[in-house]
């Protein structure tokens, strides 16, 4: 039986890792909510993708269940590895590019510290 892919997101690590059920994929490095912007911390789900959505987002959004958060690429590559974004997890354009065709509509995010 095939076990469900998941995200865990570490906030203090500034690391998004992609399981498949306790088997780690892939490990990525990211930047988060700077500290009066945080990163929201629980549990959420993917609930849409969109390729190019323009401004900030870099080349992929993955909106969150929490509205306005989500999993985006940047215009910004040095922002990767920092506390910049409004709360959002952003990633390297050709990361969450690579990310978008593993996990589908529904996939679980667990963000902690």
């Amino acid at each position: 039986m095939s076990v469900a892919k998941w995200i865990d997101v570490s906030v203090s690590k500034r690391q998004l890792k992609l399981f498949d059920g306790r088997r780690l994929l892939k490990v990525y490095r990211i930047g988060v909510g700077r500290i009066l912007t945080p990163t929201p911390r629980g549990t959420y789900t993917i609930m849409n993708k969109q390729r190019n959505p323009g401004g900030p987002f870099g080349a992929f959004w993955m909106g969150l269940s929490k509205p306005h958060y989500g999993i985006h690429g940047t215009n910004d590559p040095n922002s990767i590895g920092k506390y910049v974004s409004h709360g959002c997890i952003r990633m390297h354009n050709r990361d969450v590019l690579e990310l978008s065709t593993q996990v589908p509509i529904g996939t679980r995010v667990a963000i902690h510290r």
